[in-house]
């Protein structure tokens, strides 16, 4: 860790102190620094004195032990002023008397050269005094900067006892330096951010996009690692702000180490990669972006490019019995995914949250290059190069125990080439779901019946905009009168109740326009199916050999199903 920054003194805030100001100053040169920081005071005479400085001390002098400007050769002041702007000194201030009537002009010179204020004092005043003065003013700010040191590290401590989630950590190190901080990961992606606004992002958005490290900082930004025990796991960047009583880097550097133990005690590092995930995903669904750009600065801060590239949303989920915890199961599918994914597309992973898919459910959005097969949606579903490598990476990684009914159901959204329209990709399967109609089952490498079914939204627009609007009071109505005949039957018994008609008018719809085929996936001989059409037909009160009713016996069939 770095010494302790302190917020010390600066050569205005000196110059205005009593005891100076009664030396009638006047600034010669220097206004530029008059915000230059003063460390220490220190009195100076001899020639030798420039030596004993160590840079930052505001210095005292009458010129007295300095060689005669007049009666010595002019390069031994000269060398003298030399050595003593060399040291850095804050600030200068020279008290004319009998021996310097004037400050000398090398000094003068030099110290506009460097910017150095040099503050001449036209009537005597007592040194003792200023240094007096000055060094409580740095006693002081470095007693606050302790302090508020204490006080940070306490306020970190406790947020490590308490297992306080990384977000919050980096909040609370946000609202104590009043500034942007943001955590990354040593991909340079982001893991967690604080600020008013996705503007913050715009550096780690251009770091993703183009080179590794990404364009320099901007100004006034400080940074520091995040590591421990010889791993650097990222870094921690407060943008420009406030000045700090401990020091912006110092409470940076506090923060890091908390966000150290923490990682440690995270040996999988799952945290750090599931949280910006996570955090992406709620502010993507919950529309906490003000517009295309923001939304395209936090995809591409988070590690998925956008820019010329195939995108969509997709949706994992296993169904049936894994036989296993279900943290091992959600393990799986990620991993395969990922992997699937790879090496040139990318993937952003979060379980989906309460409300907005089923149980067991992972959000996906992807990131193809153009052309990438696995991005297409011109292909049957079976046939679909992102199910087969999900199907393919399954095969290689569930354990042997695992039940033969399990299986994971892929989900692909319509494609997509803006932020925008990615989001609506994935909220469109998110909402809908595994639609019960037209799953495919994926067959890896033509071998044994696959673990992996997948649906497109592009092949079953109708189903998944259906599925969509589920709990819309008007649609669950309509379904509810469309089939109501239909449910009655159904459910009573007697001769002439068959309890089918639903599944037969579901087998029918399907394939309307081959009864042959409908009544082979109904399990019906064609004689008995088109006694079950019939009687459908007199129940409704309807032609199903007109479009429209097709159409609408559809759409009441995939809301009764969602419902």
């Amino acid at each position: 860790m770095t010494a302790l920054a302190r917020p010390l003194p600066s050569v205005r805030d000196v110059l205005g102190l009593a005891e100076l100001t009664a030396g009638a100053p006047e600034l010669v040169t220097g206004e530029v620094g008059l915000d230059r920081g003063v460390r220490w005071a220190h009195v100076v005479a001899g020639s030798d004195a420039p030596a004993l400085l160590d840079g930052g001390e505001l210095v005292l002098t009458t010129g007295a032990g300095w060689p005669d400007a007049v009666a010595a050769p002019t390069a031994a002041l000269s060398a003298l002023v030399t050595a003593l702007v060399d040291a850095d000194p804050a600030a200068i201030v020279f008290e004319l008397g009998s021996r310097f009537t004037e400050a000398p002009a090398p000094l003068v010179a030099a110290c506009g050269e460097r910017g150095i204020p040099l503050i001449v004092l036209h009537r005597v005043v007592r040194f003792v005094q200023i240094t007096q003065r000055v060094h409580q003013r740095v006693l002081a700010a470095q007693n606050e900067a302790l302090e508020a040191r204490a006080e940070v590290h306490a306020m970190l401590t406790e947020l490590g006892l308490n297992r306080s989630p990384v977000d919050y950590v980096v909040d609370r190190i946000a609202a104590t330096l009043g500034a942007p901080v943001v955590l990354e990961d040593a991909g340079h992606r982001v893991v967690a951010w604080s600020g008013s606004d996705a503007a913050v992002l715009d550096h780690w958005a251009s770091a993703q996009a183009g080179a590794a490290a990404g364009p320099p900082l901007p100004a006034g930004a400080t940074r520091v690692p995040v590591e421990a025990q010889g791993n650097r796991w990222g870094w921690l960047t407060a943008l420009d702000g406030p000045a700090h009583p401990a020091g912006r880097e110092t409470v940076l550097e506090l923060g890091a180490f908390a966000l150290a133990l923490a990682r440690l005690a995270d040996a999988e590092g799952e945290t750090w990669l599931d949280l910006g995930s996570k955090r992406l995903f709620d502010a993507a669904l919950s529309g906490r972006f003000s517009g295309e750009r923001e939304l395209a600065a936090q995809l591409v801060a988070g590690g998925l490019p956008i820019d010329g590239r195939a995108l969509l949303g997709a949706t994992l989920t296993g169904f049936g019995d894994f036989g296993a915890h279900e943290s091992l199961e959600a393990a799986i599918l990620s991993t395969a995914l990922r992997r699937a994914v790879a090496p040139d597309g990318r993937v952003l992973l979060a379980p989906a949250p309460a409300g907005v898919a089923g149980p067991r459910t992972l959000l996906a959005l992807l990131s193809f290059p153009p052309q990438d097969p696995r991005a297409s949606a011109a292909l049957a579903p079976a046939a679909h190069p992102l199910a087969e490598r999900l199907a393919h990476e399954l095969a290689m990684m569930l354990p042997e125990t695992t039940p033969a009914g399990w299986h994971a159901h892929l989900s692909i959204g319509v494609g997509a080439s803006r932020p925008r329209a990615l989001i609506a990709s994935l909220e469109r399967v998110a909402v809908a779901g595994a639609v019960p109609v037209g799953a495919a089952r994926v067959r890896p490498g033509g071998g044994t019946a696959g673990r992996v079914t997948v649906q497109l939204a592009e092949a079953r627009p109708l189903a998944y905009l259906v599925r969509g609007l589920a709990g819309v009071p008007e649609l669950e109505e309509f379904a509810a009168v469309a089939l109501g005949p239909l449910v009655e039957h159904d459910a009573a018994a007697g001769a002439g109740h068959s309890g089918d008609l639903v599944r037969v008018l579901a087998a029918y719809l399907a394939h309307p326009t081959n009864r042959s085929l409908a009544a082979q996936r109904a399990r019906l001989s064609r004689s008995v199916f088109y006694q079950r059409i019939a009687l459908i037909e007199e129940l409704l009160g309807v032609d199903l050999a007109d479009g429209e009713t097709i159409a609408a016996l559809t759409v009441a069939l995939l809301a009764r199903d969602r419902a």
